[in-house]
């Protein structure tokens, strides 16, 4: 199960808004999506969890480029919406290493002739699941000047959407929105 939030901060203190996340495709969607939940430009963040499994938070200050930590990232990777935040440059991968181009086997084979093929494209698939670690991923200091240290994060429970409310007064607010 899982849950999404939008808690934009105003000069009256923080605002809640739940989120559909099913037009989200991508991360400039999300962050769009951020930026339009508050007019002045103010810190919005975006707060997905998956019960049990990883949490993830999107930071967005004005037209800043969006700041992303996520706790789990191998777990995250497992969901469509985890997916959206896991960009390669977050797993410092090089946006061209799976360029489709590339994998084509252009060698005149067919699909099936050789054992030694099938071998090699589940040996690339498996290496490309690796690619993706286990624990936490991103900017663990996302939330630092809003009184969340880094080392708090990386110690919250899969309560982390409470937790991170609480420690910023907004854990009202956000019920308001569960």
């Amino acid at each position: 199960m899982y849950f999404a939030a939008l808690l934009a901060r105003t000069e009256d203190g923080w605002k809640a808004s739940d989120t559909e996340l099913d037009d989200v495709e991508t991360l400039s969607d999300l962050a769009d999506l951020a930026r339009e939940s508050s007019p002045d430009e103010d810190t919005v963040l975006v707060l997905i969890e998956q019960e049990d499994a990883w949490f993830g938070v999107v930071r967005v200050d004005g037209e800043d480029d969006p700041r992303i930590y996520v706790s789990d990232a191998a777990a995250a990777a497992r969901s469509s919406y985890g997916e959206i935040l896991l960009t390669d440059e977050l797993l410092g991968r090089d946006p061209d290493d799976g360029d489709d181009l590339d994998a084509l086997d252009l060698d005149g084979t067919e699909d099936g002739e050789s054992d030694e093929d099938d071998a090699d494209s589940g040996d690339g698939a498996t290496g490309s699941a690796d690619a993706v670690p286990h624990g936490p991923v991103g900017d663990p200091q996302i939330l630092d000047d809003l009184g969340v240290s880094e080392k708090e994060l990386r110690l919250m429970s899969t309560e982390a959407v409470t937790e991170i409310a609480e420690s910023l007064g907004a854990s009202e607010t956000l019920e308001t929105v569960r």
